[in-house]
């Protein structure tokens, strides 16, 4: 038994009132071993017999997801860097599988770090569309954009604003939205015992206001015929139930939409009046809570998309010619092009990307694939553009052993004396890991230093 922190007391008699006879099998199993998962990256497979340790049978209603035994080390493996997968809780991979949006949709992430369910979706949309991930805390922005980076999404756009300031420039602009809500944590009392401490009588109450102007704005930003996920990590019914009758209120044009969940060996979890609570003493997996809402299809304006040159700024003349420069070595080798022209600026960094929303007075981090930048003349490949690549690759590659390719990370230079002149990207088993430059018989490190490990 965990020497967890002791249940808050107010916490305790509000839940043997919501389960009755359930409670004491609930209380029972919040003080047991929380649940790990892993979220594979279908664009990068395993290397076989190289797996990261504990991994064990499939998640049922995460066709890329896994439990993880509590004592795995897979985030201290090379290739979670590379963004061969995502450690996530298992009950967190639930409400993007029930939002399911298409290939071609666009879809916005409303509160979005660290951003586990950001790449769930972006896995579902194959490429295709458009993944806006929203984060208003900076700082939760930034790791957000790092994890972006990380499982090479191309077709995202990471932005940090407050929800009510996307509603007033995108209007009716997406066909699915999820909003993970910020809540009071209750779900997380077990994976996070230090929340017990934190938890008062009053933080449902407190994090419902903000609750209630987040969904404001969400139906602002979803289109008619378009359809919302609601999802918090708590069990209190007044971020939960109670919150989706007050947006139904609010908003009569939202109706609710009936979902289950499988559960394996032909078992599954079906939503009531489009609602579900998680129980950990139920399912296997932390606490969560999931409604799924759509909007009748009146007619209506929504914001329109544009070029991505023109919504940010186009490449000059100069950088493409850089690029393309870049892109010939590689070009030799694979005997067809490589990869897209840039079609857009970043401050200074050259990218690719899909159509984009209006962004004037809009943070962003990131937009598309990054690709690199100028650096007098010669052109420097972004970190992305490395762990954006499919295998097979067509640039110069160095493979690396378990050992080097931690070196590597750390950010060390390594000796080869038949370096290749140029960029090569450092791979491990077929993963790539991101950029050296050969040169003298050594290979320059590359690997940006704020993700270097010691």
């Amino acid at each position: 038994m965990n020497a967890f922190p002791p249940l808050p007391k107010a916490f305790v008699e509000r839940m043997r009132v919501q389960l009755g006879g359930e409670s004491e099998a609930f209380f029972a199993a919040l003080e047991a071993s929380s649940q790990r998962g892993i979220h594979m990256n279908p664009r990068k497979p395993l290397p076989l017999g190289d797996e990261p340790d504990g991994l064990l049978e499939p998640i049922p209603w995460e066709p890329n997801g896994y439990w993880l035994s509590a004592e795995s080390q897979a985030g201290s493996h090379p290739i979670h860097e590379a963004g061969a997968y995502y450690l996530q809780e298992p009950s967190a991979m639930i409400p993007t599988r029930i939002l399911a949006p298409q290939p071609g949709e666009r879809v916005l992430d409303l509160c979005a770090a660290p951003g586990g369910k950001s790449i769930q979706l972006a896995d579902m949309l194959m490429g295709q569309g458009l993944l806006v991930c929203n984060e208003p805390v900076s700082s939760r922005a930034a790791v957000l954009s790092r994890n972006v980076e990380r499982m090479g999404l191309w077709g995202t756009l990471v932005v940090c604003a407050d929800p009510d300031q996307l509603a007033r420039v995108w209007s009716q602009a997406f066909d699915a939205i999820l909003v993970d809500a910020p809540c009071s944590g209750e779900g997380m009392f077990r994976r996070h015992p230090e929340t017990r401490l934190q938890w008062q009588e009053n933080s449902p109450a407190g994090c419902g206001s903000r609750q209630r102007r987040i969904l404001a704005s969400a139906h602002q930003l979803l289109r008619p015929g378009g359809r919302l996920v609601y999802s918090t990590c708590t069990f209190s019914p007044e971020e939960n139930g109670e919150m989706i009758a007050w947006f139904r209120g609010e908003y009569p044009d939202m109706k609710p939409m009936e979902f289950s969940v499988p559960m394996g060996d032909d078992c599954f979890e079906f939503s009531k009046d489009g609602l579900l609570q998680v129980y950990p003493h139920r399912i296997r997996g932390e606490g969560h809570f999931v409604a799924m809402l759509g909007k009748e299809n009146l007619p209506s304006d929504s914001a329109p998309f544009l070029p991505p040159g023109q919504a940010l700024r186009p490449p000059s003349p100069l950088q493409l010619d850089a690029f393309r420069g870049f892109l010939g070595r590689a070009d030799e080798n694979a005997g067809e092009p490589l990869l897209p022209l840039p079609n857009a600026l970043l401050g200074e960094t050259l990218l690719y990307a899909p159509p984009l929303p209006p962004l004037g007075g809009i943070k962003v981090l990131r937009a598309g694939l990054h690709l690199g930048s100028l650096k007098g003349k010669s052109f420097v490949p972004d970190h992305a553009l490395a762990l954006g690549l499919d295998a097979p690759y067509s640039f110069p590659t160095v493979s690396l052993f378990h050992a080097s390719a931690r070196a590597y990370q750390r950010g060390e230079t390594l000796p080869m004396e038949d370096a290749p002149g140029g960029f090569v990207l450092m791979t491990y088993h077929g993963i790539a890991l991101g950029w050296a430059k050969g040169n003298d018989g050594q290979l320059k490190n590359h690997y940006p230093k704020g993700l270097r490990r010691p």
